[in-house]
């Protein structure tokens, strides 16, 4: 936990310091914030869960995989600058023959998330359910990064408990998320679609690290039924 939140402040402050406007935007308030916390977090995350001590090796590279893998089709969807939200909306356009930054996203995460749970897991359907679980969080993050500070305070809480129930890759997302928590709120930065997705990622890495099949159902119904409310 300490490792990623030194390790996710480290980068913001290098990269504040080298492209200080990055993907600047107005926010809802009509301020100006800059999403340099969003490599922050990718990049933080992603070494904190390479280095969680007591897990495999191969489960600590793929779930560091999975969150580059979320951090970078959040940061194409950050730059492409398409704002249609949904499911419905991509594959609408997908449809049409037009590929949206959104929809290189859904499949993008979709893979990392299969990928990685077929690292984790043993049986097939142990895997799937457990890919839904790291694409579906990270998707749910997502859909929380909408005011200040919201989708970080989600992480911290939902990551807390994670470590209370003996997740130890839960420190990863914790730690990331504290350590950009007090810029969010004051308005300086936004995790944007890549940090958001890298935490979610994570967090759903601590939940399949930590649950058998019963679990892995719950928690995939669960974002499942987030994706489909938020796309309603």
């Amino acid at each position: 936990m300490i490792a990623a939140a030194v390790a996710t402040r480290g980068v913001y402050e290098t990269v504040r310091r080298i492209r200080p406007g990055l993907g600047a935007r107005t926010n809802r308030e009509g301020r100006t914030v800059h999403l340099c916390a969003g490599p922050a977090a990718v990049a933080g995350t992603a070494l904190a869960v390479a280095a969680v001590p007591g897990v495999p090796a191969r489960h600590r590279a793929a779930g560091a995989l999975a969150v580059l893998a979320a951090g970078a089709c959040g940061a194409y969807d950050d730059m492409a600058g398409d704002h249609r939200r949904g499911f419905r909306a991509h594959l609408g356009a997908l449809r049409r023959g037009e590929v949206t930054s959104g929809a290189v996203k859904l499949f993008g995460i979709g893979a990392a998330g299969l990928a990685a749970g077929a690292v984790l897991k043993g049986r097939p359907l142990d895997r799937f359910l457990a890919g839904v679980v790291v694409a579906g969080s990270a998707h749910a993050v997502n859909l929380l990064d909408v005011r200040p500070g919201r989708a970080g305070g989600a992480v911290l809480a939902l990551a807390a408990g994670g470590l209370l129930r003996g997740a130890p890759m839960a420190g990863a997302p914790l730690g990331a998320a504290a350590a950009l928590l007090p810029e969010d709120v004051a308005r300086r930065t936004m995790l944007g679609d890549a940090g958001a997705h890298a935490l979610g990622a994570a967090l759903g890495l601590a939940a399949v690290s930590a649950n058998g099949r019963a679990g892995l159902a719950v928690h995939a119904a669960v974002v499942t039924a987030a994706a489909v409310a938020a796309d309603g």
